[in-house]
């Protein structure tokens, strides 16, 4: 099935504009801490974000409300002495890799793949055992965030339930999930690994921007 096409609205980065491929998109926002960019399915609801404002639009997902000002202030603002992680893939399975930045400047901290056939549901939960062990090796007290509740569900119960089958194409990505797997058997931990409220703060800050 041929990939749909998105546009990418670039309201703050090196070029503001409309862009119809995330490489063009990446190239306009590199480099500029706090872009502000997202994707969209057709050029004309690029082109209506473009013209409106970036708040509106951040960490929103189809069929999303916007949350009451009540809501919002239950929820409170994000721990900024925190990692953040994400992963992200390119079809399911497809080419996926993940990261973990600092919360509060976006710097990027660590870092795997890409993997030629993986999921983001795995991505998700590499990239926190990841962090984890980044924390530990560190004896860092900074909490975790991670927008994927699969993945928090995977490491609490030390495993990682992927319905993907292993294959030559994909062992070292399996290799590494044993490695995990491992890891969180042998390595207890304190960090808080916390839920990151998308609706609240728009995407994670760890998002690789392809949504």
């Amino acid at each position: 099935m041929a990939k749909k096409a998105k546009f990418y609205t670039v309201w703050k980065g090196k070029r503001s504009g409309i862009y119809m491929s995330w490489d063009d998109c990446k190239a306009a926002i590199s480099g500029v801490k706090g872009a502000q960019y997202k994707s969209f399915a057709t050029f004309d609801m690029a082109k209506k974000a473009f013209n409106g404002n970036y708040e509106e639009y951040k960490g929103k997902k189809k069929g999303e409300t916007s949350l009451s000002s009540e809501q919002l202030l239950q929820i409170g603002k994000p721990n900024l002495h925190s990692i953040s992680v994400d992963a992200a893939s390119s079809g399911n399975p497809g080419v996926m890799e993940y990261q973990g930045v600092d919360t509060k400047t976006g710097k990027k901290l660590f870092g795997q793949g890409p993997f030629v056939q993986g999921t983001n549901n795995i991505g998700e939960f590499l990239a926190i055992v990841h962090g984890l062990a980044y924390l530990k090796e560190r004896k860092s007290d900074r909490v975790l965030y991670t927008d994927s509740r699969t993945a928090m569900s995977w490491v609490r119960k030390k495993t990682c339930n992927t319905k993907l089958a292993e294959t030559e194409k994909n062992k070292p990505l399996f290799d590494l999930i044993r490695r995990a797997i491992q890891w969180l058997k042998s390595n207890p931990h304190q960090t808080p690994i916390v839920k990151w409220e998308t609706k609240a703060w728009g995407e994670i800050p760890a998002d690789f921007g392809r949504k």
